[in-house]
């Protein structure tokens, strides 16, 4: 690593059997992750190799593990983390999160000063709210205030939604924001020209987070809850015109084949949380339940894409 360049080291501790799917979402972040992981240990012991091996590594606990992402401090650590922290969450993964490289009373503060206004789509500014700033003639602002959960702006997935909700939202329609994180899309859909809009989370954090943001931008009609995906969303005459989930491959997968029982006969779904190595599995998933692609992005490795009922 460039010693120049100061960097955070997020360490995400796990059981051994969920490796993989941890590696997953961290390469979601970055690709140079660093892997500790000792389950394997016990099918080299065996004649010269295991005199080897130093003995921390014999003693290690095979059943548990850990991954680790160096993101350097102008990227936003603080956004990368509450990514991970979110979709591991969705995912069910019972995990411990550590970060190394900045002390832990300064961590609350110390990214803020890379968070800057940023412009999604035509018009559409998100705005952190420490930062003072005059829209230009036609620019419409979403004020943001993340506090621990994800949805600053910062992030190529947030970005991509936001310029689809931006297209597809039109006067009074209904919208349906699921993994809502700090709500920043179902307040830019309201901010937009949406009516009825339900932005349901499974992490209580995240609404309380999303419901303060709602207050922020003075979007009474975001309505926020906490919900396991689907399950306790609520449902709206003729269905929902515009459904957007901005979460992980796997869990847009599991998606697939339920949300056509809360979209609009001719809504929209926004998926996106993707990398581009899962797209085709993704629009395969999304092709099987029903859907074709409308509109889709890439950015940095990210992919987003706005569906439609065949």
């Amino acid at each position: 690593m460039d010693e120049n360049k100061s960097w955070i080291q997020i360490k995400v501790k796990c059981a051994s059997r969920d490796i993989d799917t941890v590696s997953s979402v961290m390469s979601m972040v970055d690709n140079g992750l660093m892997i500790e992981d000792f389950s394997d240990v016990d099918q080299i012991l065996d004649g010269v190799y295991g005199d080897l091996i130093d003995k921390s590594i014999l003693e290690a606990d095979r059943t548990k593990a850990a991954v680790s992402v160096f993101i350097p401090t102008i990227k936003s650590p603080a956004e990368s983390e509450l990514f991970i922290k979110q979709r591991l969450s969705d995912l069910g993964i019972d995990f411990e999160l550590t970060h190394e490289g900045v002390c832990e009373e300064d961590w609350a503060d110390s990214w803020k000063q890379y968070y800057k206004p940023i412009k999604t789509g035509k018009k559409l500014v998100i705005v952190p709210i420490w930062e003072e700033y005059t829209p230009d003639e036609g620019e419409i602002v979403v004020l943001m205030d993340p506090g621990m959960a994800f949805g600053t702006g910062t992030h190529e997935t947030t970005r991509l939604c936001a310029g689809f909700v931006e297209k597809y939202t039109t006067p009074g329609c209904s919208v349906l924001d699921v993994g809502c994180g700090s709500g920043i899309l179902a307040i830019a859909a309201a901010k937009v020209g949406a009516g009825n809009c339900f932005a349901c989370d499974i992490d209580p954090v995240a609404v309380r987070v999303a419901k303060e943001n709602t207050e922020l931008n003075d979007t009474p009609n975001v309505k926020c809850a906490v919900s396991d995906l689907l399950r306790q969303v609520e449902t709206v005459d003729g269905g929902y015109n515009v459904i957007v989930a901005n979460i992980v491959a796997d869990i847009i997968i599991r998606l697939a084949p339920d949300v056509g029982e809360y979209l609009a006969k001719d809504g929209v779904f926004i998926v996106s949380g993707i990398i581009e190595e899962r797209a085709d599995e993704v629009l395969t998933a999304l092709d099987k339940a029903g859907y074709k692609v409308e509109d889709e992005r890439y950015e940095n490795g990210w992919y987003a894409a706005a569906v439609v009922r065949k």
